[in-house]
């Protein structure tokens, strides 16, 4: 009975490990999360054109990564087929991002997330 104790407490942990992917978020979860925690001041909009964490929150870096990851590939097919190079699209989008940002919400300016007026 001990030993069948011992064995269920070592596979305890194994099993937990398998369920792990199934708890990760996908980019559409990712998106729909978004506007949550821009509300909450967990994320904010960079110059660069990508999302930054302004206060870690329960998802807010897996946010950030599956979006940023979404927003890295579009900018290179722009500008692949604008001809352009990817800094510029970057810097577009980012100009873009920050005038659309909500007042309230959380904009990267001169090294600091500040709250657009």
């Amino acid at each position: 009975m001990k030993l069948n104790n011992k064995i269920k407490m070592l596979l305890l942990p194994a099993l937990f490990a398998l369920s792990l992917p199934v708890l990760a978020m996908n980019l559409q979860q990712a998106m729909a999360a978004l506007g949550q925690a821009k509300a909450q001041g967990h994320v904010g909009e960079q110059t660069n054109g990508y999302l930054g964490v302004v206060q870690s929150g329960t998802d807010s870096a897996e946010i950030v990564r599956l979006i940023n990851e979404a927003r890295r590939a579009e900018y290179a097919r722009l500008a692949q087929q604008n001809n352009i190079s990817v800094a510029d699209v970057e810097a577009m989008a980012g100009k873009k991002a920050i005038e659309r940002t909500s007042s309230g919400h959380f904009i990267w300016l001169d090294g600091n997330w500040v709250k657009k007026p």
